[in-house]
């Protein structure tokens, strides 16, 4: 067996580039790191995708849950709008609930796939700012899972907004593809839990340099008002309940990122200024 062969068979290709001192990286080993990265994420996702098979009836009910409510709550208040949940097709059940596990597989997972994300972006760090892994996965796990809680509780307030367009006494039946609104559940779900991670990802490029505490405090107006702008588009119900319930907490995290960036700059700033004397003493 050539030598190439037997670097295939072992999939010693998959492994990591060595890590140099300095953390700088070639395009290749870049890209090696990435692909790295990436299959140690997707593997996790389908293991817990395997785990969460074994409660996927349990889990369908809670993802269920927003409807129920809605409907509920319609139900209460207009008696006579009738709802009805539908399959369209033969595989809709299957891969409804395909799709149930993946998304439970992704949350059981985060602190892998964060901490792979963490370990991407690690090289570009100080040796001292790589040991920060446990903060980063500190703060951004509860972050990420508040996101998804967050937009888990607002959301039955979006969907009765939306069925309730259907016209009073127009004897209508409303049907609700299920697989379909899963989907756009679990889409809706990860958008609050990826927007609840801008505290991170703003104080990860701080650590590296790309933007300033002063800069984001400058920035502040264009940036809250991006966060209404980002909410109105990632969440599809007109109602204003899912919007805010995104875009508020988008802006509180975004000024105490500011916060945090601008007392790490002082930090820096005094330490710069204490080795510059001990360099000018000796």
């Amino acid at each position: 067996m050539s030598s190439t062969a037997k670097r295939r068979f072992n999939l010693s290709w998959m492994k990591p580039p060595a890590m140099p001192e300095d953390g700088s990286m070639a395009l290749v080993d870049h890209l090696r790191e990435l692909r790295y990265r990436v299959v140690v994420s997707a593997l996790a996702v389908v293991l817990g995708t395997i785990v969460c098979w074994f409660f996927i009836d349990t889990l369908l009910q809670v993802v269920m849950w927003p409807y129920y409510e809605a409907r509920r709550n319609l139900q209460e208040a207009r008696p006579d709008l009738v709802m009805h949940t539908t399959y369209q097709g033969i595989s809709s059940p299957f891969i409804m609930k395909l799709q149930t596990g993946g998304f439970a597989g992704l949350l059981l997972t985060c602190p892998i796939w964060l901490y792979q994300l963490w370990a991407f972006i690690a090289p570009g760090l100080l040796s001292k700012e790589r040991k920060w892994a446990l903060t980063f996965l500190g703060a951004a796990i509860p972050l990420f899972l508040a996101g998804v809680v967050t937009g888990y509780f607002v959301t039955p307030k979006g969907y009765e907004v939306m069925i309730g367009f259907v016209p009073e006494n127009a004897d209508a039946l409303a049907l609700l593809d299920a697989p379909t609104f899963l989907v756009n559940e679990i889409k809706l779900l990860t958008l609050f839990g990826a927007s609840f991670l801008l505290p991170v990802v703003l104080v990860t490029l701080n650590m590296l340099g790309v933007v300033t505490g002063e800069q984001l405090g400058k920035a502040r107006s264009v940036a809250l008002f991006a966060c209404f702008v980002f909410a109105a588009v990632a969440t599809p119900s007109t109602d204003p309940f899912s919007m805010l319930a995104m875009a508020m907490p988008m802006g509180f995290l975004y000024v105490v990122a500011e916060m945090i960036c601008r007392r790490r700059d002082k930090r820096k700033a005094v330490q710069e200024a204490k080795e510059l004397d001990v360099q000018l003493t000796y």
